[in-house]
């Protein structure tokens, strides 16, 4: 019977609006899942939604269904131009308008509730009539200075919502209104009346106590760590405005021997572009002309500039560092590996770790609750016959304590915070699911070939015949034969050659060059006859010993002979990156074991394995047998990360806990892995998974805060230990609290040793 295949899915980003705590988080998600086979991840910190829907579901539909949950939501505005690149709205500055009115609407309610708090507090201070000036004050605070939170109050409850925002205002209402009763009906606003401050409710002793300090502590305190939390907040995402910016708006195209200035959106694959010394390179591309240094520390991580020349590989947003380079592009727009890192990056910050899921379920019950909680209260406290001031001050404090804005911060802003500066280091992470997977990785498999290896042939050593022509000498000759070779061996002596400080001037011409499949190769160099071949028959001792190392090894040698007499042997192979032992010997201490598979011979495999102190080998293992391998790891009960950086990595990628592709590797590598390490090779490998672990130890601290606060401060006000303004302020540096711990991931330091990016 055949399977019918799964239906498609659309994923629709949307911008919300008015949400302020975990509870309204909750509730458009709830409302979007209320949509046939939709599913909805709402992220407080950052204000987006990420929909996965049906193709038949509208996007409009989706923007319905939010606003009719009492929030406002719009799609993201389209590109403009040819297939864009990083989001023009992830730059920072964006919702700046928005943030000037709340600035202006904080600044105001400090002027006025200042005075109004200062004159409450003290009582030398209260002269004649001064409860009359603060009720003038306090007035415009409580109705202007409060008034969004009354605004979304309301609409939270035209849809039967109770939000953040319904205590808060309600708190305001009760604090201003028994005030108002105190001063017109309860004698507070005789003449000659002093209030004494107390850090405690108090019983009235005369005439009806005046709490017009908590109606203007409250939405000061509450639109003070709102401001502060809301810049802390656009801290975390830091990273991702500064990757926007490195987006090219101009380009220097040069056609037919001229230049001129274009858009970067008419810039297509395959045209020319001048990169000045101090620009940015506008996209990825190769360099055609020219010579210099590039800095990719804010695209990769690495801090040391990159030497590069007439065919090497640019990525756009590099610096140039040095001299004039003309780049050809190879990739624009949305295809450029910025704009991969971005969409990474932001995709990450949507995501949701599985704490953070089980403390939006609580704050989606929790504000009713506390609604509940304060109705009795209030009822409790005048039932035992206390002061009805008494009892509605206890019943505000409650109200207002109560705040589950922390929980709904705990994970995005923490999440936030790792992932952007994972991507300064060069390690992009999928999504939180990637995170607390790294967390608990305990066995990494590691490919060999382009992952704990450079990939390609390159010279590894020379020896030459003590008394002969010399290395420097021989190895001009032979540099000079392979000039006309093809053979990725030939290939690997002629760069060496080029690039050997030792080898003065250029190459001389070769004559008579012959090539003989499985042989080796064969000219005139200067009137010398050169061979370059297997080795074989009587060699010198020098020679012998080094192609027995050389074997030893499983590196490939090349007997060099200069008219018929061996000369020099030449020992050719993959090589290990210089940083792999590192990045293998950091796993090691963090407990996380290492395995090695590849498709190469044993020989090579456990060479590789033996300089990198690998203990256990899997050699000639095919794409299949990869994934059979961790599955087998998978069934032993560990937590298992592969690396890998081709085609054949591919499924065991897709099979692992974990897949971790090198940047330099295969586009079918890169879409199956959930972490992305930018810079060639592993090093950063060990980085990534000690970075988890910090920001998932972060999550943890953060909402074992926010739910223990709770637990303290709420039977505190219950009974009528805390006054509304403690309650504001503590309810306010929750938050701040919270925020502030996530952004200490952003000044995290990777391992010694490693020099961390500008």
């Amino acid at each position: 019977m055949a399977v019918e295949p799964a239906p498609p899915r659309v994923t629709t980003d949307l911008a919300v609006g008015g949400m302020t705590c975990a509870a309204c988080v909750r509730r458009v998600e709830k409302k979007l899942a209320r949509l046939a086979d939709v599913t909805a991840t709402v992220n407080l910190a950052t204000g987006r939604a990420r929909v996965e829907h049906p193709p038949h579901v509208r996007p409009e539909d989706l923007v319905a269904a939010v606003e009719g949950a009492g929030y406002t939501a719009a799609l993201p505005e389209p590109p403009r131009g040819r297939r864009r690149g990083p989001a023009v709205d992830a730059a920072p500055g964006a919702d700046r308008p928005e943030r000037g009115r709340e600035g202006e609407r904080l600044w105001v309610t400090a002027l006025l509730a200042v005075p109004v708090l200062v004159l409450s507090m003290v009582p030398a201070w209260q002269f004649r009539n001064w409860q009359w000036l603060c009720f003038v004050l306090a007035a415009p605070v409580a109705v202007w200075g409060a008034w969004p939170f009354h605004v979304r109050a309301v609409r939270g409850l035209r849809h039967a919502a109770a939000t953040m925002d319904t205590l808060v205002s309600l708190g305001v209402v009760a604090s201003f209104g028994w005030s108002a009763y105190a001063l017109f009906l309860g004698g507070a606003g005789d003449p000659g009346v002093r209030m004494h401050f107390s850090l405690l409710p108090m019983a009235a002793d005369g005439p009806a106590h005046v709490y017009l300090e908590a109606a203007v502590a409250v939405p000061l305190f509450v639109l003070a760590g709102r401001f502060l939390e809301a810049r802390a907040r656009r801290g975390t995402g830091a990273a991702l405005g500064a990757l926007a910016r490195l987006a090219a708006r101009e380009v220097a195209v040069r056609e037919d021997g001229t230049e001129r200035l274009v858009p970067i959106e008419e810039l297509t694959a395959g045209r020319l572009f001048v990169v000045r010394p101090g620009e940015r390179v506008a996209t990825d591309g190769r360099v055609a002309e020219g010579t210099s240094a590039v800095d990719l520390s804010l695209v990769t991580g690495e801090s040391e500039p990159a030497e590069v020349g007439p065919g090497s590989a640019v990525v756009g947003g590099a610096v140039n560092a040095g001299g004039l380079l003309l780049v050809r592009a190879t990739a624009v727009g949305a295809d450029t590996q910025l704009a991969r890192i971005t969409r990474l990056v932001t995709e990450a910050q949507a995501g949701k770790a599985k704490a953070q899921r089980i403390a939006d379920v609580v704050a989606g019950v929790f504000v009713p609750v506390v609604l509940v909680l304060a109705a009795t209260v209030l009822g409790f406290w005048l039932g035992a016959g206390a002061d009805p001031q008494a009892a509605v001050t206890a019943c505000v404090a409650v109200l207002v304590v109560a705040c589950p804005c922390a929980l709904g911060l705990a994970t995005p802003t923490a999440l936030m915070a790792a992932t952007g500066r994972g991507a300064q280091l060069g390690v992009l992470v999928r999504d939180a699911r990637a995170l607390e997977g790294l967390r608990h990785v305990d066995t990494v498999v590691l490919d060999k070939t382009g992952t704990l290896t450079t990939g390609h042939m390159t010279v590894t050593r020379v020896t030459a015949v003590p008394g002969g022509l010399g290395r420097d000498a021989v190895l001009r000759l032979a540099g000079a034969v392979e000039q006309g070779s093809e053979h990725p061996l030939g290939r690997a002596v002629l760069t060496y050659a080029r690039r050997d400080p030792s080898v003065r001037g250029p190459l001389p011409q070769v004559r008579d060059f012959a090539a003989t499949a499985g042989l080796g190769v064969r000219g005139r160099v200067e009137g010398r006859l050169v061979e370059l071949l297997a080795p074989d028959g009587v060699l010198p001792d020098a020679l012998a010993e080094a192609l027995a190392a050389s074997e030893t090894a499983a590196r490939t040698p090349v007997l060099v002979r200069v008219d018929g007499a061996p000369e020099a042997l030449i020992e050719i192979g993959d090589v290990v990156r210089p940083g792999s032992y590192r990045a293998v010997d950091r796993l090691r201490r963090l407990g996380v074991r290492a395995v090695l598979a590849t498709g190469d011979r044993e020989a090579p495999a456990r060479a590789v394995a033996s300089a990198l102190g690998i203990d256990e080998v899997h050699a000639r293992r095919t794409p299949e047998d990869k994934a059979a391998l961790v599955r087998e790891l998978r069934a032993e009960g560990h937590r298992v990360a592969v690396v890998g950086d081709g085609v054949n990595d591919a499924a065991a990628l897709a099979g692992a806990d974990l897949g971790i592709a090198v940047g330099s590797g295969t586009d079918a590598a890169i879409g199956a892995a959930d972490v992305t390490l930018v810079r060639d090779g592993v090093e950063g490998l060990a980085d990534a998974v000690r970075l988890a672990r910090r920001a998932l130890g972060t999550i943890r601290a953060n909402l074992i805060w926010a739910f223990g606060y709770n637990l303290v401060t709420l039977p505190l006000a219950a009974a009528g230990l805390l006054t509304p303004m403690l309650a504001a302020a503590a309810m306010s540096v929750s938050s701040v609290l919270v925020v502030g711990n996530s952004l200490r991931l952003r000044t995290w330091q990777p391992s010694p040793g490693r020099r961390a990016p500008r």
